[in-house]
């Protein structure tokens, strides 16, 4: 039988600017194709923040200090804001067999690769945290026991693991998926239900950044932080000169720094930091594409989103072969084809002289 179907997602989309109608799939208010030039991210931040009026905006906790649990809204922006969350839950960074050594106040977990590699110590965990039920190779649900074994990536404390561990372990796709989760979780315990591919739209901003590790052939700085297609595209095409591509790491930024971040200086300046964004791209000589919906807000320009898009504003109507040969067969006046009475009900026209 079947056992993979390959989806189009939003967060695997490989468009430069914005996402493909193809990747986002199906428009929520029409049930067709999106339209090209729908502002998609304005629609996720709506759907998004709507049903947020209806979130708890206290904080919860469940259990001891050391396993603070977040709901509601404060858990919310602590996704979104890629914060550490309260009661950071330990992930195991390899597979292989758990030792788990119970001291007086702490726990000390060692996982011993299956590979033969380097032995992972987590020092110190505090026995206010329990520790994580999950299913064992037997099918039963237990505590985390000594001799237990793990898979990579697996929670091995209860509470909320950090998406910067996640994304250092398992890669940036599966930290994607692991906010997504995330956030649905805590809009589902409220009853609210929102469609995934808002949620995406604002994961797949989260992770437009790339930090240089190795330079190559490219003229990168190593530390400096580059948009993912301007690093792909430029990998390209050293590649294609022969050359030696540039190394990055993902990085996960917060939405309030990936909105600071953008390479629109009037977009960043509109949202917060006014003196400093304008000061540094100022001294730094920038320049803006005025690619975005905020930017041509700004200067007053029509926006580019719906038939303000380029592709629609900048259409050329360019006749057939078949109309530029008819072109020269229309009659005209000195065919004598057009005759002095104009229907039955109108008298012979009257030439203009008289």
């Amino acid at each position: 039988g079947i056992t993979q179907v390959k989806v189009r997602s939003v967060l695997t989309c490989a468009t430069s600017t914005g996402v493909c109608a193809t990747c986002y799939g199906r428009s929520m208010a029409t049930g067709k194709l999106v339209d090209i030039g729908e502002a998609v991210g304005i629609v996720a931040a709506q759907s998004i923040g709507e049903p947020g009026t209806q979130l708890t905006m206290r904080t919860f906790h469940q259990g001891g200090v050391g396993e603070d649990i977040t709901g509601g809204l404060p858990r919310v922006q602590e996704l979104f804001e890629a914060r550490v969350p309260r009661g950071k839950a330990p992930i195991a960074d390899v597979t292989g067999r758990v030792r788990l050594e119970d001291g007086e106040r702490f726990y000390k977990i060692t996982i011993v690769p299956d590979d033969g590699g380097e032995e992972v110590v987590y020092d110190k965990i505090s026995k206010r945290q329990r520790l994580r039920v999950f299913k064992h190779e037997d099918g039963s649900e237990r505590v985390l026991s000594d001799g237990d074994h793990v898979e990579v990536g697996q929670q091995l404390m209860e509470g909320s693991a950090d998406p910067h561990a996640v994304l250092r372990v398992q890669g940036p796709r599966e930290v994607q998926i692991h906010l997504v989760r995330e956030v649905q979780e805590v809009y589902r315990a409220q009853g609210v239900s929102i469609h995934d591919k808002h949620i995406e739209v604002i994961v797949r901003q989260m992770l437009r950044r790339v930090t240089i590790i190795d330079s190559g052939s490219t003229e990168f700085l190593p530390g400096s932080l580059i948009d993912r297609a301007e690093f792909e595209a430029e990998n390209r095409r050293v590649v294609a000169e022969g050359g030696e591509p540039a190394a990055g790491r993902p990085v996960l930024m917060g939405i309030t720094k990936a909105s600071l971040a953008t390479d629109s200086w009037l977009s960043a300046a509109s949202f917060q930091e006014t003196t400093r964004v304008l000061t540094d791209a100022a001294i730094n000589c920038r320049s803006d594409k005025l690619n975005g919906l905020k930017e041509n807000v700004i200067i007053g320009k029509l926006i580019p989103a719906g038939t303000g898009i380029n592709r629609y504003r900048n259409i050329a109507v360019q006749p057939t072969e078949e109309a530029r040969a008819a072109a020269y067969t229309i009659p005209s006046y000195e065919d004598q084809y057009y005759s002095p009475d104009f229907g039955a009900a109108t008298g012979a026209a009257v030439p203009l002289d008289d």
